[in-house]
């Protein structure tokens, strides 16, 4: 027996298909071959933020044991089944797979993973790795796929992870309206919560488990253990039939594409940064009613923006004020000639809350009311009274903030897919899972 990891990514357009859908048709022709899973299906989120990724940016990674004899006829159904499965009529979908054979996966191809979901990457140096270790790879169109492929292979997801269960819709009721009991949802969402997260958005009362595209996802809910992912599935009752669905486990969740930064002059363009700062003046309005606000550091400056669909937050980033120092979190859009460097924030950190000073006039010391300015240096009088006064001075005072110094993440239906939400916190995980449920796909 030999141990094979088969990675691939970019089969989908805007016009249909799925990558998950590959692997679950996949896990099936697999198995019937004799080989073993010694991992649930890797789906695993690469950079949200570079500007030719596709639908979700997720890229496969099947993890099988597998007689020697049978490689070569594995090696003919994957390829079969991803040019069968890919919109490759499709002018940005170029499908790459990459097949390696290994017990172990080696440092480097790791340290490419971590770059390519943190990052940017270029093909050449995928391809490098491909030679150095003796992989093979496949590639349809550009085969620009082929990175994303070995990126997942890369991603053991040692650390912090979590399961996506995904049932599939039947071929003839794709593209409709899904039909799932609204009232089942809801009762998941009450019975596994906090063990699943991201089943309905708490602000609009949307299910959020169901996409919108028409690709073949009937409904995918995440969770912490591939039992609590079961236990909502069972618990959901969908009103169309489920062709199949599978456990995925995966990066959702986790804040995998986060990288701190330690200066803000180090921000480049598509990377998703942590970066702290200053914030340098009010908050101003946009059209479409997104918030703007600058924050900087000694090095320099970068916008950060909180639009209409984050919620709360950018309800949060109407009442910053200059000197609050914050650290951002978020993907980094590229400057143009009409808008500078910019964070599209996924959540924001008030680190520290400068004071809100506001000038008032003096009150009257007969009757408490506020005095009135008879002129510059002419004094105060009092409506209410008439009392006068040449000695009173204009106060101080500062106000209670509406804000406090905490953490605030965009609210779930406008969250992406690695925005780790408020319920994971805590929940992070430092190790590889247990063994593997036998009933972990169906058919």
């Amino acid at each position: 027996m030999v141990r094979l990891h088969i990675g691939f990514d970019d089969t989908d357009s805007p016009r249909g298909g799925c990558t998950t859908y590959i692997a679950a048709i996949l896990v099936e022709k697999i198995q019937k071959l004799g080989a073993t899973f010694n991992d649930y299906p890797n789906l695993i989120r690469l950079n949200p933020n570079v500007p030719w990724k596709t639908r979700g940016n997720g890229a496969l990674c099947l993890r099988i044991s597998c007689d020697r004899n049978t490689i070569n006829s594995i090696f003919e159904i994957v390829a079969d089944t991803v040019e069968e499965n890919s919109d490759l009529g499709f002018k940005d979908t170029d499908p790459g797979i990459v097949f390696f054979q290994s017990t172990t996966i080696p440092r480097e191809i790791k340290t490419f993973a971590k770059k390519t979901i943190q990052g940017i990457v270029k093909m050449d140096q995928a391809l490098k790795l491909i030679k150095r270790f003796k992989a093979e790879a496949l590639g349809f169109g550009t085969g620009y796929g082929i990175v994303g492929a070995l990126a997942a292979i890369g991603e053991t997801l040692e650390g912090d992870h979590t399961y996506e269960i995904i049932a599939y819709r039947t071929s003839e009721n794709r593209g409709t309206p899904r039909q799932l009991d609204s009232k089942s949802v809801r009762k998941m969402n009450q019975k596994t919560t906090p063990q699943t997260f991201n089943n309905i958005d708490l602000e609009t009362q949307r299910i959020l488990i169901t996409p919108r595209g028409p690709d073949p996802i009937l409904y995918g809910i995440r969770g912490e253990t591939p039992e609590a992912v079961i236990q909502a599935h069972n618990i959901v009752q969908a009103l169309e039939p489920i062709e199949r669905w599978v456990v995925f486990r995966t990066n959702h969740g986790t804040d995998a594409h986060l990288k701190s930064v330690k200066t803000i002059s180090e921000i480049q363009p598509y990377q998703p940064v942590i970066a702290t700062g200053t914030v340098t003046a009010k908050p101003r309005l946009v059209p479409r009613k997104h918030r703007i606000f600058t924050i900087e550091d000694e090095t320099g400056k970068v916008d950060c923006a909180a639009y209409e669909p984050t919620g709360k937050l950018r309800k949060i980033a109407r009442q910053l004020i200059p000197g609050d120092f914050v650290e951002v979190f978020g993907g980094v859009r590229s400057s143009t000639s009409e808008r500078p460097l910019t964070v599209n924030l996924e959540k924001i950190r008030i680190l520290k809350l400068a004071p809100k000073l506001t000038i008032h006039n003096p009150r009257c010391p007969e009757c408490g009311k506020r005095m009135s300015s008879m002129g510059a240096g002419q004094g105060f009088r009092c409506p209410r009274c008439d009392f006068q006064s040449s000695n009173k001075k204009k106060i101080l005072v500062e106000e209670k903030r509406d804000i406090s110094e905490s953490l605030f993440i965009t609210s779930s239906r406008s969250q992406r897919h690695l925005t780790m939400p408020f319920s994971r916190y805590g929940k992070e995980k430092n190790c590889k899972p247990k063994e593997m449920l036998s009933q972990w796909h169906n058919p």
